[in-house]
């Protein structure tokens, strides 16, 4: 695809990664709420994130299938659509402050950004040059976290903000179904908000790209015989698992310690994440490779994870340097170094996709699926922070975890992306 097609599929495909950044950040900011609302436990809390993230692993080949069929741009539009259907599927779900429809919702809402990230993301890849992919993925993901910053902050706004302690207060049954019910009006509002962008994709003049110039790989029976994408995925299991601790467990571990505002904490690692994604834009390829951004971020996060477990929880000169123009305040050393995750795991996504899907030619739908099959990470990992954290009592030391995850992206930076048999 020459290089001045490619501005209005970037165009198009960035508004879809808004949706993406709006839908999955929110999950941030409900955790906590559900958790007020629905009686729940931390543990049973961080249900949330399960439920939306094992979708990816159920829906993802499913997907696959209905994009080689359908084709990118019909299978954005259906998976759009899928996502409205979760969005009126709130409704009820806060009528009846009944968390397993909430569940539902989520896994609806998750099923639809299946095939919307199965189809994105191999687009963005292929339509420019490979060595500039991670750069175009990097302005997708500035895009992406930069609505993750807004959401949490709009949703205690809205939501919240006539009762900034809500989350601390026990509340009669009047007052948890009139809070439930505020999450009415803005499913409706995301609902119509989707219905508009399915009509958006489905007239537009959006290209179906191209990969029958690559080699078609008549040796290869399966995605399963690439070990690249294999192991791609198996990185990717350990980054999204990782990415999701660091933005949805930061409002509960503020929760924890007692802080206001709990609930827009996301926004935080969010920040960072953006200024992780502009070096990207900016430095990828031309100062810094894929690999070595790789490489950079597996440390960085390792060294982010450690002072999370064995810094204080009082604020510095430091924390007050960095948020001290915040609604909230100067932040705990520790719930700094959380937010601070989000520059080590900006660049992970954008250079595991590109080093990944390099050359698959015919296999190319698959091994997107198979990547996104991974986003189970952030079902998983969550869940098993979550019991850890419930069993040991000590949150902030749980957080070490991470450190497994950090490692294994460490190995493919260094040597599993290179590998193209498994003899």
């Amino acid at each position: 695809m020459k290089k001045h097609t490619t501005i209005l599929p970037m165009i198009i495909i960035g508004t879809l990664f808004f949706i993406f950044g709006f839908v999955t950040w929110l999950n941030g900011s409900l955790i906590p709420f559900l958790k007020v609302i629905c009686d729940l436990s931390e543990f049973q809390s961080l249900f949330v994130t399960f439920a939306f993230y094992i979708a990816y692993t159920f829906m993802a080949f499913p997907m696959s299938f209905i994009l080689e069929k359908t084709g990118y741009k019909n299978a954005m539009a259906i998976g759009l659509g899928i996502m409205v259907i979760g969005s009126l599927i709130f409704i009820p779900a806060a009528l009846g402050a009944n968390f397993a429809l909430f569940l539902l919702a989520l896994f609806t809402l998750g099923t639809g950004l299946t095939i919307l990230q199965t189809a994105s993301n191999p687009y963005v890849v292929l339509i420019g040059p490979i060595e500039s992919a991670a750069m175009r993925i990097s302005i997708m993901g500035l895009i992406n976290k930069g609505a993750g910053v807004f959401v949490p902050l709009i949703f205690t706004a809205f939501i919240l903000s006539d009762i900034p302690n809500l989350l601390y207060a026990d509340l009669s049954y009047e007052q948890i179904d009139a809070l439930a019910q505020r999450l009415v009006l803005p499913y409706i509002i995301m609902a119509i908000v989707l219905s508009g962008l399915i009509v958006l994709v489905k007239f537009s003049s959006l290209p179906e790209i191209d990969v029958s110039h690559h080699d078609d790989h008549d040796d290869k029976e399966s995605i399963f015989h690439f070990p690249r994408v294999v192991l791609g995925a198996v990185a990717l299991f350990f980054y999204v698992g990782i990415e999701v601790i660091a933005g949805d467990t930061i409002g509960l571990y503020g929760q924890s310690l007692g802080m206001e505002n709990a609930t827009a904490l996301t926004s935080y690692t969010m920040v960072f994440m953006v200024f992780g994604y502009i070096i990207g834009v900016l430095f990828i390829p031309k100062f810094l490779s894929q690999k070595v951004a790789l490489m950079g971020s597996s440390i960085l996060g390792i060294l982010f994870l450690l002072g999370v477990a064995f810094s204080s929880n009082e604020s510095s000169s430091v924390s007050s340097v960095l948020w001290g123009w915040s609604s909230i305040g100067t932040l705990p050393n520790s719930v700094t170094f959380i937010a601070l995750l989000g520059f080590a795991n900006a660049l992970v996504w954008p250079s595991i996709w590109p080093l990944a899907l390099e050359g698959l030619g015919k296999y190319t739908a698959q091994g997107s699926a198979l990547l996104i099959t991974a986003i189970a990470g952030g079902a998983l990992l969550p869940l098993l922070f979550g019991r850890i954290s419930q069993l040991s009592g000590d949150m902030q030391f749980s957080y070490l975890i991470g450190v497994v995850c950090y490692i294994f992206i460490l190995l493919y930076a260094l040597k599993w992306h290179k590998i193209n048999s498994w003899k």
